[in-house]
C-alpha cells in the first residue's frame, strides 16, 4: 500500500514526541533524587559551555542525595556555580573531590507549580502529535488527488492514522498521570 511509508513516518515522529516528553518529565523535580535532574546543567569548562554529564559522573546513593564526581577536580567550583545558576532549588556542598547535592523536600506550593509545568509539557506533546497527524492526513490526501491510491485505501489509512494518534495521546496522558502522582507523593 502506498500509504504505509506515510503511516510509518507518522508513527516514528509520534514516538519521538513521546521520548522528548519523557526527557522533559525527567528534568522536572519530584521528591526523589534522580541524575536526570542535573542533565540540563551547562558548565563553563575550558572556555566553552559543556553539559555536566560530559564532565562528571552523577550518582544517587540514596533517594535524597545526588553525588557529582568531576573527572577533573579543577572543575569542582565551576560545576558548583553552574548547579546553583540552574535554579533547580538545590544547593550543592563541595567535599574535597565530589559535590554532594541534597534534595530538599518540596513544599505543597512548589509541587503544584511542578504539576502545572508537567501539564504544559504534556499539552505541548499532544499538540505535536496532532500536528504530525495533520501532516500525514495532508500526505494521504495528496496521494489520493494524484490517483496513487484508491478512495478505500485513503479511508483505511485515515483509520490507521487515527488509531496511532489516539494511542500516542493515550500514552501522553498515562505519562502525565504517572509524573503527577510522582510529584505529589510526599
Amino acid at each position: 500500500m502506498a500509504t504505509t511509508p506515510l503511516l510509518r513516518d507518522a508513527d516514528d515522529k509520534m514516538k519521538k514526541a513521546l521520548e522528548t516528553l519523557l526527557r522533559e518529565f525527567a528534568a522536572i523535580r519530584s521528591g526523589r533524587a534522580t541524575p536526570a535532574l542535573l542533565e540540563g546543567v551547562k558548565v563553563e569548562s575550558y572556555g566553552t559551555q559543556m553539559p555536566l554529564k560530559q564532565l562528571a559522573s552523577i550518582a544517587n546513593p540514596d533517594p535524597k542525595l545526588l553525588v557529582v564526581q568531576p573527572w577533573d577536580v579543577n572543575l569542582l567550583s565551576a560545576i558548583e556555580k553552574a548547579i546553583v545558576a540552574a535554579e533547580l532549588g538545590v544547593l550543592p556542598v563541595a567535599d574535597k573531590r565530589v559535590l554532594r547535592v541534597p534534595i530538599p523536600p518540596l513544599s505543597a506550593e512548589r509541587r503544584e507549580e511542578f504539576v502545572k509545568v508537567a501539564h504544559k509539557l504534556a499539552e505541548a506533546s499532544r499538540v505535536a502529535v496532532r500536528n504530525i497527524r495533520h501532516a500525514a492526513r495532508e500526505g494521504i490526501e495528496k496521494l489520493f488527488k494524484d490517483k496513487a491510491i484508491a478512495e478505500d485505501d485513503k479511508f483505511h489509512a485515515f483509520e490507521q492514522l487515527e488509531k496511532l494518534t489516539h494511542q500516542a495521546i493515550g500514552q501522553v496522558d498515562t505519562l502525565l498521570k504517572t509524573k503527577e502522582s510522582e510529584i505529589r507523593a510526599v
